[in-house]
């Protein structure tokens, strides 16, 4: 059988036998930090650094990471990693045999945002590497490398997936490395301006300051939410949950607030968050050439994992679960490609909107997992009704769609809403004290509880198999 045929085990959304599930928690931990670590970072803190100085900026990303990833692994972590099964194949027993459909799409639309953020960065780094080296012609604009430079990233993450959760793997070990370039990195801006750092303030902070530390909060916990489409392809190849906690807390949740210093450091000093920009003001060409390296090698270390993902996501779908592996790939990579070629600085104009709309549907679903798996299930499943299409199996409920989990992620996402603006960042009491992301997510989650008892037959309580 061959590589590319989709019949091995990690290509496929079937859950993982024992035998199959062969990472470590050392191999997990690697494989996560290099997803984790990308130019979102530099974002992510660039969006705080407008609000927080320094020293407040990292303790609220720092909290707010780490709030973000115990919900993402508490909401799709011990489900996957007991059973095998991706992100997308945990939300049946809450959303039903049909209703699924609803996360997967959540999950088919973050990815595709996420990743074409990645390559449309991985192809300015490469543009801009170009021109440091001499190699790009003054005739020719960056608007016309873009587009080719980001068909080529797509081009080499395609073949290294064709070997599945092997070629994740092990692009990884060999891209991890970056995470350490980056902490040089700010160590570099740190040492050279610090006093200028120290006295920095943030251009947008409100005469509120606790507002303004709520939303580095928010920032952090929302950003960390749009793990939950990664964390199940990825620790569904661990034997345990018990071996993924470390892994993933650490592994994914760490390194976004410490590289997002990065960015925000170099928007509250040099007003950029871009760090192949700051880095010549710093060091030099040398050190410019440095970090787009290091900007394009983290985000191909992540666009892969994503394109992963999405792939295994889409496994779910009955028409797509005999998909050759190399087409199943090609139509997922394809949207990226679509958006990179076409609209590259549109797309990337909007990423402020769309990094705020992850929190709104994220912190529900996971509001709604959580309640569904440790208070009405008491951590136990039907895997068998997970995959039966039967109109009668045990997550059929009302034509395949859950009532009460609909309903509640509409009301969780009309809370987070209500308390948050992700278009324009006004905000409703008592956001300054709680966040939009937590409210959201617990009252999707009690919702969700009240609904499955009100819907009586159409609630999810069949019978339980471990």
């Amino acid at each position: 059988m061959s590589l590319a045929d989709g019949g091995l085990a990690d290509k496929s959304a079937w859950p993982l036998l024992p035998a199959e599930r062969s990472w470590g928690p050392w191999r997990l931990a690697i494989a996560l930090a290099t997803a984790a670590a990308a130019t979102w970072c530099y974002l992510i803190g660039e969006y705080v650094g407008y609000y927080l100085n320094f020293f407040q900026g990292a303790a609220a990303m720092s909290a707010g990471c780490m709030i973000g990833m115990l919900i993402v692994f508490l909401a799709a972590g011990p489900i996957c990693a007991r059973y095998g099964i991706d992100s997308v194949a945990s939300t049946k027993p809450q959303f039903g045999s049909s209703g699924w459909i609803i996360p997967a799409l959540m999950q088919l639309i973050s990815i595709i945002g996420w990743n074409s953020l990645l390559l449309i960065f991985f192809a300015k780094s490469a543009t801009e590497l170009l021109s440091v080296l001499g190699l790009l012609s003054p005739a020719i604009s960056a608007r016309q490398i873009v587009p080719g430079a980001a068909l080529l990233a797509c081009t080499l993450i395609y073949f290294s997936l064709l070997w599945g959760a092997r070629g994740v793997s092990t692009i990884s070990k060999i891209l991890v490395a970056h995470v350490l370039i980056g902490l040089w990195m700010l160590y570099l801006l740190v040492s050279h301006r610090w006093p200028e750092l120290e006295a920095a303030r943030p251009a947008l902070a409100r005469p509120d300051r606790l507002w303004d530390y709520t939303t580095g909060l928010e920032l952090g916990i929302s950003s960390t939410l749009s793990w939950w489409p990664y964390v199940g392809a990825m620790i569904r190849m661990a034997p345990n949950a018990r071996t993924a906690v470390l892994p993933v807390m650490l592994g994914m949740g760490a390194p976004v607030p410490l590289l997002s210093l990065i960015g925000l450091a170099g928007v509250l000093v040099l007003k950029t968050s871009d760090p192949a920009q700051w880095l010549r003001t710093v060091g030099g060409t040398p050190y410019a050439i440095v970090a787009l390296l290091f900007v394009g090698a983290a985000n191909f270390g992540t666009a892969i994992a994503g394109i992963y993902s999405s792939a295994i996501g889409l496994r779910n779908f009955a028409a797509l679960e005999r998909t050759p592996w190399w087409l199943l790939l090609l139509a997922t990579i394809a949207p990226v490609a679509v958006i990179g070629v076409l609209i590259p600085e549109l797309f990337f104009a909007k990423f402020g909107t769309f990094l705020a709309f992850l929190g709104v549907g994220f912190a529900p679903l996971c509001g709604i997992q959580i309640a569904d798996y440790f208070v009405l299930r008491h951590r136990r499943v039907s895997l068998r009704g997970i995959y039966a299409r039967d109109p009668a199996g045990p997550y059929a409920y009302l034509h395949g769609f859950n009532p009460a989990a609909v309903v509640a992620l509409a009301l969780g996402c009309a809370v987070y809403i209500g308390l948050l603006n992700p278009l324009t960042f006004a905000s409703s009491a008592p956001y300054e004290f709680l966040t939009a992301s937590l409210p959201a997510a617990l009252c999707a989650g009690v919702a969700y509880l009240v609904g499955s008892r009100v819907y009586g037959p159409y609630g999810p309580h069949p019978p339980a198999t471990g």
